[in-house]
């Protein structure tokens, strides 16, 4: 029986875990919670004693240590799994990533399919665009997660208020991100800036896609190209899809450059996730994010596509052992993961049961319904979210084609009992 450790497990990702091939092989071992690695303020020397004291009373092999969330959880890993003599990426392979400032630094000297940037200094009285980086542009520390204190600004106005929102808000994972920089050997630029810097970068165009892929003793492998597809007029994801539908042409270049930036980053025995904008009538693409992990978003719909979740992929390079995905030998054509959303404020009065749930599953097949916010719960006070909306559930459907998936999602939001106090 192999103990695989697994950072901030929760039930949602539990249950797809012990669906992975060998599973009865295995025991899953949450190592930290959620609320200890995403909410308040975060100590990464704290978590990093707190998970070494657990790991140290464990009585049994330590076989695994493994990760789907992004920081802290992804540097704790690389950290952890250095002191266990466990696979997994440097440490420093995983920042270059996570730092979105060093990220671009980096993919500036292996593809020329990414936007003009620059650091916004936060220290001037009434800091400017940085220069060459032009209207519209998104603002962003340069480490976050879930688009938290990510802002679009088309104007001077927007972007003095993207900075003050910034400013306020940017020391609840900048500070943990400075403590985890001062463990490395940095190159002058990066210590110039810091993990408490904002970053400018050129608003994107085109449709949203990303790539899904691992890195097994030096050789880069993508497994996946999916499809990201935002609220009409919003910013905000509606759902992820599974194939992606972009012709051939597109997927191929997404795939060469996600192979040549993981390549320039020195990452090794890791998943990874990178985030895109396509124009698939010209097959440009432009990277917007990468992310050291694969995405837990994703897992059902691998499961669904191909037969296998993402995780299987995590499991295995924590194992120290080849993959080997694979492909459409799953029981539907497509799947997609859906944002329930609401765009404003609200007090949660009551949310579907399990016996709602229930009996969708039983009517549609091929879905699984994630409930996020607990009766009771204010929506701004919950954890994770964009800086524009609130998530009501996550919503997996496997379907025959396109409308068949979106008719089981609008049946499911049609079903679905949530009522809110609107004071």
């Amino acid at each position: 029986m192999k103990n695989i450790f697994v950072l901030a497990l929760d039930d949602e990702n539990t249950r797809t875990l012990y669906s992975v091939p060998g599973a009865d092989d295995y025991r899953f071992h949450q190592l930290l919670t959620v609320e200890e690695t995403q909410v308040g303020e975060i100590d990464v020397d704290a978590l990093l004693d707190k998970a070494v004291s657990e790991l140290d009373s464990f009585d049994g092999s330590i076989d695994a240590i493994v990760s789907y969330w992004d920081f802290p959880s992804s540097t704790l890993r690389a950290l952890l799994c250095e002191r266990y003599g466990l696979p997994g990426p440097s440490l420093e392979s995983v920042v270059k990533c996570e730092h979105k400032y060093w990220s671009r630094l980096e993919q500036q000297k292996s593809i020329d399919e990414y936007p003009h940037f620059g650091i916004v200094d936060l220290d001037e009285r009434r800091p400017r665009p940085p220069e060459g980086v032009r209207y519209p542009m998104w603002l962003k520390p340069v480490k976050s997660y879930s688009s938290e204190l990510a802002f679009l600004a088309r104007d001077d106005a927007e972007f003095d208020q993207a900075v003050a929102q910034i400013r306020e808000g940017i020391g609840r994972i900048g500070k943990a991100f400075d403590s985890v920089l001062g463990r490395l050997d940095l190159p002058q630029e990066i210590r110039e800036v810091g993990g408490q810097a904002c970053l400018a970068e050129e608003a994107l165009s085109g449709v949203q896609c990303a790539t899904e892929g691992y890195v097994y003793n030096g050789e880069v492998v993508v497994y996946g190209v999916l499809d990201s597809i935002d609220y009409p007029g919003r910013s905000s994801f509606l759902r992820h899809q599974y194939p992606s539908q972009l012709p051939e042409a597109s997927q191929r270049k997404l795939r060469d450059v996600s192979k040549r930036v993981i390549s320039q980053v020195g990452m090794d025995n890791s998943t990874f996730s990178i985030e895109f904008f396509c124009d698939p009538s010209c097959d440009d693409v432009a990277l917007l994010e990468i992310n050291p992990r694969h995405s837990q978003s994703h897992a059902e719909m691998f499961e669904c596509v191909d037969g296998i979740a993402n995780h299987h992929a995590m499991v295995q390079l924590g194992l120290g052992r080849d993959p080997e995905l694979p492909s459409g030998e799953g029981p539907y054509n497509i799947a997609a993961k859906w944002y329930y959303r609401r765009f404003s404020d609200a007090l949660v009065s009551s949310v579907p049961s399990t016996e709602d749930i229930d009996r969708l599953r039983e009517e549609l097949g091929g879905i699984e319904v994630d409930v996020v916010p607990k009766a009771g719960e204010r929506l701004s006070d919950l954890p994770g979210q964009d800086s524009y909306s609130y998530e009501l559930a996550h919503i997996f459907v496997g379907a025959r084609d396109e409308t068949d998936l979106v008719r089981k999602y609008e049946r499911c939001v049609e079903a679905l009992p949530f009522e809110f106090d609107e004071d």
